[in-house]
């Protein structure tokens, strides 16, 4: 009996768009796909991708999404500091929660945050509802993060 392999990164598909493009002889239609992939450890990619169908629109997008990883920092399950970023219309931002508080996100910004692994947290989307500049909105304010560096104790000061 097989048993199922466990994949490296969980993927979710944001956004699927039929898109069309007029050419010579009518219009071709195709599929844009928003796909968010996460280890939920700390390290959270998207990419936006098009196929002839869906699952390979999706597929092209897991594989891009791969390349663009980025690594967030957790810390005690949540963000370091609270953050605001802007990108083109949409604006969100994301607050550090205490333990318990589970995460408090919409649609597309709780897809991202799933994936990176952070399991407190509350934000607030403003602006567009556009998913995919909110996805990038997101992603714009998890890069933005700060490690705060550890407290020294300087055991040999003069006093």
């Amino acid at each position: 009996m097989a048993r199922p392999e466990k994949r490296e990164f969980e993927q979710k598909v944001v956004d699927i768009a039929r898109v069309t493009r007029v050419v010579a002889g009518g219009k071709r239609m195709r599929f844009r796909a928003l796909v968010v992939l996460g280890d939920r450890k700390g390290r959270v990619g998207m990419a936006i991708k098009k196929g002839a169908d869906v699952s390979e629109a999706v597929k092209k997008a897991a594989t891009a999404a791969k390349k663009n990883m980025i690594r967030v920092p957790i810390i005690k399950g949540t963000i370091p500091h609270a953050v605001t970023y802007k990108y083109k219309a949409s604006k969100v931002m994301l607050k550090p929660a205490r333990e318990g508080t589970g995460i408090i996100a919409g649609g597309a910004v709780r897809a991202v945050i799933d994936a990176a692994g952070v399991s407190n947290i509350v934000s607030k989307m403003f602006g567009s509802p556009n998913k995919i500049n909110n996805v990038k909105a997101v992603f714009g304010a998890l890069q933005s993060l700060k490690v705060p560096k550890p407290a020294k104790t300087n055991s040999n000061s003069k006093s």
